[in-house]
C-alpha cells in the first residue's frame, strides 16, 4: 500500500518523533562501540514507547485494525531510518563514494503494504547497483546487528538489480514480496530503477502465469490448513477466508493492472464500490484480531486457538446475549466476514475471467468441456460451462429461481458463475417472499434429497446467503460456532457435511468405512425424512434450551412447509428429539447389561426407526471433524443397533440371559478346541456375569492367558492383543482379586502413556481378579508399539507390587499442557438406579485431563465399592467416565447418605482435588 496511508494516523509522534530522536543521537560521542551502545539503547526505548502508545490506542479503540497494523509499519519505518542514516552517517567512515556505493533500503511482504502486528517479521531488501563493495557489505552488516540488538526479527535479503529480476523470474515468493515492495530510505533513485525493471523485465507479459501460480499456491495453503474456512480455531493469516486470501486479491489486481492501492481495484473492474467496502471492512476486523492476539499472546500467533478467542472476545467488547457468549458472538463475526472474504474472491476470479481470459479458458480452474449441453434450463444459460442468468434482473423477475439455480445446477452437474452467485447474494432477500411458495419448496427438497452432490451445491446456496433467507432457522446458525474442543466446524458447515457424508454413504462411496449404515439406507423407507432431518438435528442450537427438544418443535412447523407427509413430519421429529440418544447409550452405557438394550428399544419401538437413528448418528458424529469417528465407535454403534433389532423382531421371543450365556459357552468351547472336562472346569471358575460381559473375541483370549498363567503358575498374568475392529489394544491383567486392584492397574496404564476407553472387572469365583482394558494411544490409535507394551507390563508390575508409590509417581509425572485449559466445565455427578436391575449406575462429567480414570477409580475405591465396568468417552475438553457399581456385597447402592458421600469423593477427585493414596 502506498506511504500515504501513514498521511492518516492520528498524533504520529506520539508514537514516534523521529526528528527529537534524530538529535539526541547526534549527540551521543563519536566513539562507534560507544556510539553504537548508547544509541541502542536509545532507540530501544524508543521502539518500546511506541509500542506502548499503540497498545494503548488499540485497547482503546479495539476495532481499528487499519490503523493500528499502519502503526506498528510507521513506527518500524522510523526506527529504519534512524539506523540506516546512523550506519551510513556515523558508524561506518564516510568516503568519497563511488557510483557503485550507492544503497537502498525497502520493505517487502506485508511490511512492503505498511501492514504490521506487534510481533510481525520485518522484511527488508538492500539494494546495490551492481555487486555489493566493501563499504555496502559493512552498512548491511551494522544495519542487521543494530536491528537484532533491538530485538525486531527480520527477514532480509542483499541483492544487485540483475540479481533482484533473475530472482523474481525464477521464484515466485521473491516476486510476491517485490510486488509489494515500498521505498524506507537510502538511494531513492536506485529504487525508482528497481521498480521500473521489475514492471519492464519481471511483470510485463507474465500476468497470466502468475495468477494461475497464486491460484494454485492458494489451494495449496487452504489445503495445509483444513480447507474450510469454518475451522474453529482458524489461522486468521493463512487459513481459509484469512487475510493471505485478500492479499492474494490483491497481488493478482496489482500484477496484472499494475494497481497501486485496493481502492483502484474498482476503477479497473475487478470490485464494486460495494465489493471495496466489503473488502475493507473484512481487512480491518482481521487485522485488529491479530493485533490483539500478538499482545494477548505477547509473542507472533496467528492461530485464533480457544485459550486467545475467549480474550480477544473481551477485548474487542463483545457481550453476552440470551443464549450466546461474548466468544461464541465474536465467533460469529469472524466466520461471517471470512464467508465475506469467500464470496469477494468468487466475484473477483469471475471479473478477471471477464476481463483477461481467453474465450472458454478461465484463471486457475480449467473449463467444463466434453458435456453434452443441457436443453432445459427454464431461462438460465451456460457462460463457459458455468449455469448463469441471461440479464441482471433475471433473480428479481421470479425470486423462486434463487432456489432453482442451484436445484439446476445439481441436477446437471454444473457450476453456478461468480456473477450469477454475485446476483443471488444481492437478491438473497427477495427470497422471504416466497418460503412458502410450493414450488420453491419442492425445488429445495429436490436439491436436498439429490442422489448427486447436495453437500456441495447446498454449501454454495449457503455462500450466497440464500440458504439462511430462504429457511431463517438454519439462518441462526449460519457462522455459529460452539465454544468446545469437541465441535471442529460451525453448525452451519457441520450440517451441510453430515448430508454430504449421508449422500456420499448412499451412494456407496464410504462403503469400508459404513457397510452397515450403507447395506441399511437402501431399507429405509422414509429416505426424504433422514435428509430433513439431518438437516434439523442442530438447528435449534444457541437458542438457550434443550436444542434436540426445540429442533422437534422446528420439524413440526418446517416438514409440512417442504411437503412432508404428516408421518414423515412425526418421523423427523422424532430423530431430532432423539438424536443423541444411541450415541449416549452406546458410548456412556453397558451394552453387555441387557436392560440397557431394553430401555433404547423401548424408546425407538421400530425397526424403521432404529435404521434412521442409526444413519443420522454416524454422520452426525463423523461431520464433527477429523478424527472424531474412529473403530471403537463403529463397534459400540454396531453392537447396540444388532443389540436393539433382535429385540424389536423378536419381541418377546428374545433370548433370555441364560440362552445367551449357553450360546458364548459353546462358541468359546469350539474355538479352544479344549477337552470337555478341562472347559467344564473353566466354566465353573467363572460368574455369570463375566460370559454376559464379554464378547467372544475377548472370552478367547482372556481363556488362553488364564490357561498359561496356570500352566506357568504366574501369580500375576499381563496379556496384550491388538483389537483391530475397535482400533483399541485389549490388556488383559490376571491377578490374585484385591480391593483396589482397578485404580492401581489404571493408574499405571496412565504412567506407560496410554488411555483406557472401556474396562471390564470381573473376579472368578477361587477369587482371582480378570480385568479387561481396551486402551489407546494419546492420539486414539491402537496401544502397539512394542517399547510402550514393555513399559505398561513393567508398570502394572510395580503398582500392583507396591515397589513404588503410585500417587507420588503420578504427581511427579509432567502435565502437558492441556487445551482443556481454556474451558470451565463444573465436575458433575449423576447416579442412575434405574438404569440397570443389577447394577447402580454412576456417570461423572468433567473436564478431561491425564489419569482422570485413575483419580475417580480411587475415590471409589476409598468409598468401599465394587466396580463391575467402566466406560470412557471423550467429547473434545470433556470426559463422561461411567461405572457400574454395587456394594462388597454384590447388590445395589441404595443408602441416601452413603451415596451422597461418594458424590462428594468423586466431584472432589474430578475437580482434581488429592486423595490420599492407601499402601
Amino acid at each position: 500500500m502506498p506511504a500515504s496511508r501513514f498521511d492518516s494516523l492520528p498524533s504520529r509522534r506520539a508514537i514516534i518523533d523521529r526528528r527529537k530522536l534524530a538529535d539526541m543521537l547526534a549527540d551521543l560521542p563519536d566513539e562507534p562501540a560507544a556510539l553504537k551502545r548508547e544509541a541502542t539503547i536509545l532507540l530501544k526505548q524508543a521502539l518500546e514507547a511506541g509500542r506502548a502508545e499503540i497498545g494503548r490506542r488499540l485497547a482503546e479503540h479495539p476495532a481499528r485494525g487499519h490503523e493500528i497494523s499502519a502503526s506498528y509499519a510507521f513506527l518500524t519505518d522510523q526506527i529504519l531510518r534512524l539506523v540506516f542514516d546512523l550506519a551510513t552517517e556515523r558508524l561506518i567512515a564516510r568516503t568519497n563514494r563511488t557510483a557503485g556505493e550507492r544503497l537502498t533500503l525497502m520493505a517487502v511482504g506485508g511490511y512492503g503494504r505498511s501492514e504490521m502486528a506487534l510481533f510481525s517479521d520485518v522484511d527488508i531488501a538492500f539494494l546495490t547497483p551492481w555487486k555489493q563493495t566493501a563499504w555496502s557489505e559493512r552498512v548491511i552488516e551494522t544495519v542487521l546487528y543494530i536491528l537484532w540488538d533491538l530485538g525486531l526479527k527480520v527477514g532480509h535479503s542483499s541483492r544487485s538489480l540483475d540479481e533482484m529480476v533473475r530472482m523474481a523470474k525464477s521464484d515466485l515468493t521473491v516476486r510476491t514480496a517485490l510486488l509489494e515492495g515500498r521505498f524506507i530510505w537510502g538511494d531513492e533513485a536506485l529504487y525508482d530503477e528497481a521498480a521500473r525493471r521489475f514492471d519492464s523485465e519481471v511483470r510485463s507479459g507474465t500476468d497470466r502465469a502468475f495468477v494461475t501460480e497464486k491460484l494454485a499456491e492458494r489451494d495449496d495453503r487452504h489445503r495445509r490448513m483444513g480447507d474450510s474456512r469454518y475451522v474453529v480455531e482458524p489461522n486468521v493469516k493463512e487459513g481459509k477466508g484469512g487475510l493471505r486470501d485478500l492479499h492474494t486479491l490483491f497481488w493478482i489486481g496489482k500484477y496484472v493492472l499494475n494497481v497501486r492501492s485496493v481502492h483502484e481495484l474498482v476503477g479497473a473492474g475487478l470490485l464494486t464500490v460495494e465489493e471495496l467496502r466489503q473488502f475493507q471492512r473484512a481487512e480491518n476486523f482481521l487485522w485488529a484480531v491479530r493485533c490483539h492476539m500478538h499482545v494477548i499472546a505477547n509473542r507472533a500467533e496467528d492461530r485464533l486457538t480457544f485459550d486467545l478467542q475467549r480474550d480477544v472476545a473481551a477485548r474487542m467488547r463483545y457481550n453476552e446475549r440470551p443464549g450466546r457468549s461474548p466468544v461464541e458472538r465474536f465467533m460469529q463475526h469472524y466466520f461471517l466476514t471470512a464467508k465475506m472474504v469467500g464470496a469477494l474472491t468468487g466475484v473477483f476470479l469471475a471479473h478477471l475471467d471477464e476481463s483477461f481470459a481467453r474465450k472458454g479458458r478461465r484463471f486457475g480452474i480449467a473449463a467444463i468441456t466434453g458435456r453434452r449441453k443441457p436443453r432445459k434450463l427454464d431461462g438460465f444459460v451456460i457462460d463457459r460451462g458455468r449455469l448463469s442468468t441471461p440479464e441482471d434482473g433475471f433473480f428479481a423477475a421470479d425470486p423462486v429461481r434463487l432456489i432453482e439455480i442451484f436445484t439446476l445446477a445439481d441436477r446437471h452437474g454444473l457450476e453456478v458463475h461468480p456473477v450469477a452467485m454475485r446476483q443471488a447474494s444481492r437478491d438473497a432477500k427477495l427470497v422471504d417472499g416466497v418460503r412458502g411458495d410450493p414450488r420453491a419448496n419442492s425445488l429445495f427438497l429436490e436439491l436436498l434429497t439429490s442422489p448427486r452432490t447436495p453437500g456441495m451445491v447446498l454449501r454454495w446456496m449457503n455462500e450466497a446467503g440464500v440458504f439462511g433467507r430462504f429457511m431463517p432457522d438454519f439462518g441462526r446458525v449460519v457462522a455459529q460456532m460452539q465454544f468446545d474442543m469437541y465441535h471442529h466446524f460451525t453448525v452451519d458447515e457441520h450440517t451441510i457435511h453430515a448430508i454430504d457424508l449421508l449422500s456420499r454413504i448412499e451412494k456407496g462411496d464410504l462403503t469400508t468405512d459404513h457397510p452397515l449404515v450403507h447395506r441399511l439406507i437402501g431399507q429405509i423407507v422414509m429416505r426424504r425424512a433422514l435428509y430433513v432431518a439431518v438437516l434439523l438435528h442442530d438447528i435449534a442450537k444457541g437458542r438457550g434450551g434443550d436444542h434436540s427438544e426445540l429442533g422437534a418443535q422446528v420439524a413440526h412447523r418446517l416438514c409440512p412447509r417442504l411437503g412432508l407427509t404428516p408421518a414423515e413430519t412425526e418421523m423427523v421429529a422424532w430423530l431430532v428429539r432423539h438424536h443423541l440418544l444411541m450415541s449416549h447409550t452406546a458410548f456412556k452405557r453397558d451394552l453387555a447389561d441387557f436392560k440397557t438394550i431394553l430401555d433404547f428399544a423401548e424408546k425407538v419401538q421400530s425397526p424403521e426407526r432404529l435404521r434412521l437413528l442409526l444413519s443420522l448418528t454416524v454422520v452426525d458424529i463423523r461431520a464433527v471433524g477429523p478424527g472424531v469417528w474412529n473403530g471403537w465407535k463403529r463397534q459400540l454403534l454396531s453392537d447396540l443397533y444388532h443389540a436393539a433389532e433382535e429385540v424389536l423382531r423378536r419381541g418377546h421371543k428374545q433370548k433370555g440371559r441364560m440362552e445367551r450365556i449357553e450360546e458364548k459357552q459353546e462358541k468359546l468351547a469350539a474355538t479352544l478346541g479344549w477337552a470337555p472336562d478341562r472347559f467344564g472346569a473353566y466354566v465353573k471358575r467363572m460368574p455369570d456375569s463375566y460370559w454376559v460381559g464379554e464378547g467372544s473375541d475377548t472370552l478367547a483370549a482372556n481363556a488362553r492367558a488364564i490357561a498359561q498363567a496356570d500352566t506357568e503358575e504366574r501369580s500375576l498374568f499381563i496379556s496384550t492383543s491388538p483389537d483391530d475392529d475397535r482400533e483399541a489394544t485389549l490388556v488383559t491383567v490376571y491377578a490374585a482379586d484385591h480391593p483396589g486392584l482397578f485404580y492401581r492397574i489404571a493408574g499405571a496404564i496412565h504412567m506407560a502413556g496410554g488411555n483406557i476407553i472401556d474396562a471390564r472387572i470381573h473376579t472368578t469365583r477361587d477369587g482371582m481378579g480378570i480385568d479387561n482394558f481396551l486402551v489407546q494411544d494419546p492420539f486414539g490409535r491402537p496401544f502397539d508399539d512394542p517399547d510402550r507394551l514393555t513399559r505398561l507390563r513393567i508398570a502394572i508390575d510395580d503398582a500392583l507390587a507396591n515397589r513404588s508409590k503410585l500417587a507420588d509417581r503420578l504427581a511427579a509425572k509432567p502435565a502437558p499442557r492441556m487445551r482443556a485449559d481454556a474451558f470451565e466445565i463444573e465436575p458433575n455427578v449423576l447416579i442412575d438406579n434405574k438404569a440397570s436391575n443389577r447394577f447402580t449406575v454412576i456417570e461423572v462429567n468433567a473436564r478431561d485431563r491425564p489419569a482422570l480414570l485413575h483419580a475417580l477409580a480411587h475415590a471409589l475405591f476409598q468409598s468401599k465399592v465394587t466396580i463391575h465396568s467402566s466406560h470412557v468417552a471423550t467429547y473434545g475438553e470433556r470426559a463422561v467416565d461411567t461405572f457400574y457399581l454395587t456394594d462388597l456385597t454384590g447388590d445395589k447402592l441404595n443408602a441416601t447418605q452413603r451415596l451422597k458421600t461418594l458424590e462428594r469423593r468423586l466431584l472432589a477427585a474430578a475437580a482434581g482435588e488429592a486423595l490420599e493414596e492407601a499402601a
